[in-house]
């Protein structure tokens, strides 16, 4: 989408109470006529939900999905597809990408409906105004940092000064956002600091999961910072979060149902896209491409409840069932036929059929589901990284045996540098490794490979085997350095702003 038509074609989105169960903070209303939308704080609330109801659109949430969770070696697609997904997960991509146009769109629509809620609040409104512009201050930060991530490299390399993304701020004319150009990553990733920064410091109320809060800007301050190398920064924001005492991590048969359950009762999730029963999706959920089932979770045959085209990978299968009293293979459902695991025949060799069930079965509801963007384990893991490389070893490795004992581990299965060293891994390798495990299906692992200057390696059956010759070598390997680590730009967008540059 253009950027200088954002300003006057967007229209704040309906708020239904249902949508993010904020009928405690907020009544229902019906649209806003633009120009007479922000004139009090009920305005500014009604247009704050708007921005949130723009994440729920398909061209965020399944596209973002797509092109930050199938470039990653937890997944594995069974067969080709005419969808544009299939060039995400084989690392072919194209600069007419549907989803990557979609996602690049939607984004700045995002951003161009926040930036009305922070424009219009001065820094010396009441404390509701304060909140509601602390929000979107969140939400503008979010989407700029999703966007560097898919069509920026990682910031390690080059220290930051490669081509990040457009930085919308407030206040620019249709004049200046017809003409903006890529900012570097670094100026990107300082420009989400900054928003984080303030909106921490103006938001003082503790909302569900669905909204913004100060912790969940202190949780993606913790995971930027980890991106950028930051540590120390890191450890100090996932400390706040975690010693806020706001979350907790589930445990037991709740973890096994972690992504089931609503969110809104959920003390492990920090922040989430909140969908409700009306809300289900079908064939065009996230979840129609993993899993294909009855309300009971039994896994069926493929295009009856979902496509069930994308699969965990053998790889991932394996280092799971390495324990099987590991929780964490709860989450993956085999698609058996008679006691016997089924295999989508469509390729040679013919890749296993192993459901995955992370965006399924939320209350009871086939392809229900709320995406879940941040959440507590992953902040001991962020922690636990940033201790791993800052030399902090027992400090890294009881943050990893939290994670584990909680998926059931005990005894041998605990990390120690005694067990690590026997098996030839060091520290970090052992946190890179919990994050795979705990972290699959999420959208993190080829950022997580990329940013640590380590290749994604695909030795499974899959689809990336045709990029192959010959078509049955299953092996495919990503250096970071590869052109392809990152999507091109939409074509289209360059077609309408030539200081646009295309990647390389």
């Amino acid at each position: 989408m253009k950027l200088a038509s954002l300003y006057r074609s967007i229209t704040l989105i309906a708020c239904f109470t249902l949508l993010f169960s904020c009928e405690k903070y907020y009544d229902p209303t019906e649209y806003i006529d633009e120009e007479a939308a922000l004139t009090n704080e009920a305005d500014v609330a009604t247009a704050t939900i708007g921005s949130y109801a723009l994440l729920k659109s398909e061209a965020y949430i399944r596209s973002g999905h797509f092109l930050m969770e199938y470039p990653g070696d937890a997944v594995a697609q069974g067969q080709s597809s005419g969808d544009d997904l299939t060039r995400a997960y084989r690392y072919n991509h194209i600069n007419t990408s549907g989803h990557a146009t979609n996602f690049w769109s939607q984004s700045y629509k995002i951003v161009a409906a926040a930036n009305k809620v922070i424009e219009f609040v001065p820094d010396d409104a009441s404390a509701g105004l304060l909140q509601l512009k602390g929000e979107n201050l969140y939400l503008r930060a979010m989407v700029h940092f999703y966007l560097v991530r898919v069509f920026g490299r990682p910031y390690p390399q080059g220290k930051g000064e490669n081509m990040g993304v457009p930085i919308l701020r407030e206040g620019l004319t249709d004049e200046e956002t017809a003409v903006l150009t890529r900012s570097s990553v670094k100026e990107v990733y300082n420009f989400v600091l900054a928003d984080l920064l303030k909106a921490a410091e103006l938001m003082s109320e503790d909302k569900s999961s669905s909204f913004a809060s100060k912790e969940v800007a202190y949780a993606l301050l913790s995971r930027v910072y980890l991106y950028m190398e930051d540590n120390a920064n890191a450890i100090k924001y996932a400390n706040l979060v975690i010693n806020s005492g706001r979350y907790s991590l589930l445990e037991g048969s709740e973890y096994q149902g972690f992504f089931k359950s609503s969110p809104d009762n959920n003390r492990e999730t920090i922040f989430c896209i909140r969908h409700t029963k009306v809300e289900d999706r079908g064939m065009s959920s996230i979840n129609s491409m993993y899993f294909s089932g009855d309300v009971a979770g039994n896994p069926l045959g493929q295009g009856v409840s979902g496509w069930a085209e994308i699969y965990a990978s053998k790889k991932y299968y394996d280092l799971v069932q390495t324990y099987p009293n590991d929780l964490r293979n709860s989450f993956i459902t085999p698609y058996l036929l008679d006691g016997k695991l089924q295999y989508n025949q469509k390729l040679t060799p013919v890749t296993p059929m192993y459901y995955v069930n992370k965006y399924a079965l939320q209350e009871g509801q086939i392809n229900l589901s709320s995406p879940i963007f941040l959440r507590l384990a992953e902040i001991y893991l962020i922690r636990a990284e940033a201790q791993a490389k800052s030399g902090n070893t027992a400090a890294a490795l009881a943050d990893v045996n939290l994670l584990r004992q909680r998926a059931g581990l005990t005894g041998a299965a605990l990390r120690t540098t005694s067990n690590l060293q026997t098996a030839g891994m060091s520290v970090l390798e052992a946190v890179m490794e919990e994050r795979y495990l705990e972290l699959a299906f999420e959208g993190h692992r080829a950022y997580d490979l990329f940013r640590n200057n380590m290749p994604m390696e695909r030795n499974y059956p899959g689809t990336h085997s045709l990029n192959n010759t010959p078509t049955t070598n299953i092996t495919q390997k990503v250096l970071p350095t590869d052109p392809r680590v990152v999507f091109y730009v939409p074509q289209a967008e360059i077609n309408r702003n030539s200081n646009l540059k295309q990647n390389p």
